[in-house]
């Protein structure tokens, strides 16, 4: 089944898209409120929830170490690594490619600093709570939070940008992603948020088993019965524990306490196959709990319903791909945006050469005067032969839709909607250099996102 995406798609119950009611859609996650420095502040960016930002408003991010193929990347806390040196050649750390390759276009590559600009502390700045203050090799101050040093991007140009990294692993590039820093979520001890295609999923701490909400309940109060009750075990509330902002308490049954999310009694599914899952909101009447959920895609998207999950595509119904890449330098620079080297994409999709790539993957595009409601989606114009974002009015540019500012495209292989022939395409099953589906249900196949 193929649906319509958009706001007359969430106002008619047969296009509903996503697996929560609509008034998941229009509220943003809380959190914990925190001492911070002078001059930063919270914004809930839309897709990653509340994050922190500096005085300009531009997201704040960490480089957490990660393991790699060949060794680690990124950064111990209280130990800055990123510098500004040029690297010229890979590490070999995750390409199965040996080290001291020489990367594309050497003579422009930016350093480390160039696309991460450190957050600096002013000489006269104080430690806050999880705001610590830390030496960088050329003895600048530099500001870092629970220990992590932080930093902004260049790809973020205003305020609710967040297009440098992701807490979704695996959806931006390979590697050792950098990471949007921000405040706990205002959520009580048992429970944690985890980071999908559709939203800030609520799940279980200790078990990772994902929270539900049913319609036959009432705010305040919980309607499952004992039939009910084989397929859906209340989250009880310990005696202990008292209601905290979204967050209250109802007694399911005499002596029993369940929490309440947004007033309304949550619930874990004893049939989910395994974490973070969104197979609970396929039975009628029961959803997910999001704190927030992610912004829609532009009006005429479609979603369509596979075997394997829901894939987002055009109005026709075509399956939409997204690029990932990640080169394997030191500092691992992402090389999926259109301000970075195209090479490893041209040698993805069309062994270098531009023509045979916009045959293979051509763009998604955009007609004139399209415009998006969020931060998320937009649009661009592209030079279809160099990759890069041009003006408009450029000899032969496509204007082009866009997910977290990088452009995305169709497969020459698939022939009808749903298909899914290019999914994973390139290396590293298209998450170190490559194209995937865009998957809204990421609950199937290990695409699941990342919690923290």
């Amino acid at each position: 089944m193929r649906r319509i995406v958009g706001l007359m798609g969430v106002l008619a119950a047969m296009f509903v898209m996503l697996p929560a009611p609509a008034k998941d859609k229009l509220l943003s996650e809380d959190y914990v409120r925190e001492p911070m420095p002078p001059g930063f502040k919270v914004i809930v960016a839309e897709f990653e929830g509340p994050v922190f930002a500096d005085a300009n408003g531009r997201t704040l991010y960490d480089w957490p170490r990660a393991g790699l193929r060949n060794g680690d990347a990124g950064e111990q806390k209280g130990k800055p690594t990123c510098e500004d040196h040029k690297y010229t050649d890979n590490a070999g750390l995750m390409s199965p490619y040996p080290g001291g390759l020489e990367l594309p276009e050497v003579e422009t590559r930016p350093s480390c600093t160039d696309v991460w600009p450190p957050v600096l502390a002013t000489p006269n700045a104080k430690p806050v709570g999880k705001w610590t203050i830390l030496e960088r090799k050329d003895g600048r101050k530099q500001w870092a939070y629970d220990g992590y040093a932080l930093y902004t991007s260049v790809l973020d140009r205003g305020p609710g940008d967040v297009f440098g990294g992701s807490l979704r692993k695996g959806t931006s590039e390979g590697g050792a992603q950098r990471e949007p820093v921000g405040p706990p979520p205002d959520i009580p001890p048992q429970f944690a948020v985890h980071t999908v295609a559709t939203g800030r999923l609520l799940i279980i701490s200790a078990t990772g088993r994902s929270v539900y909400y049913s319609d036959q309940d009432k705010p305040g109060k919980s309607n499952c019965d004992l039939e009910c009750l084989q397929e859906w075990t209340p989250v009880l509330a310990p005696e202990t524990v008292r209601p905290q902002g979204d967050w209250s308490i109802v007694e399911s049954s005499p002596g029993v306490k369940q929490w309440a999310f947004r007033k309304m009694p949550v619930y874990t599914r004893t049939l989910d196959s395994h974490g973070a899952s969104l197979e609970g909101s396929d039975v009628p009447g029961w959803h997910d709990a999001y704190t927030q959920m992610a912004p829609p895609a532009p009006v005429g998207f479609t979603v369509n319903d596979m075997h394997s999950g829901q894939v987002l595509g055009d109005a026709n119904g075509m399956t939409i791909y997204v690029y990932n890449c990640n080169d394997d330098a030191v500092d691992q620079l992402a090389c999926n945006h259109p301000d970075t080297p195209q090479e490893y994409r041209l040698a993805i999709c069309g062994r270098g050469d531009p023509e045979l790539c916009l045959k293979n993957f051509p763009y998604v595009i955009a007609s004139m005067g399209t415009k998006s409601n969020s931060h998320t989606w937009s649009t661009m114009d592209i030079d279809p032969q160099t990759g890069k974002k041009v003006a408009r009015d450029a000899p032969g540019a496509l204007h082009v839709w866009a997910y977290r500012d990088r452009p995305v495209y169709h497969c020459a292989r698939d022939k009808k909607p749903g298909d899914i022939e290019c999914d994973t395409w390139g290396e590293f099953n298209g998450a170190r250099n490559g194209y995937k589906a865009f998957w809204l249900r990421d609950d199937f196949g290990g695409n699941a996102g990342s919690s923290r």
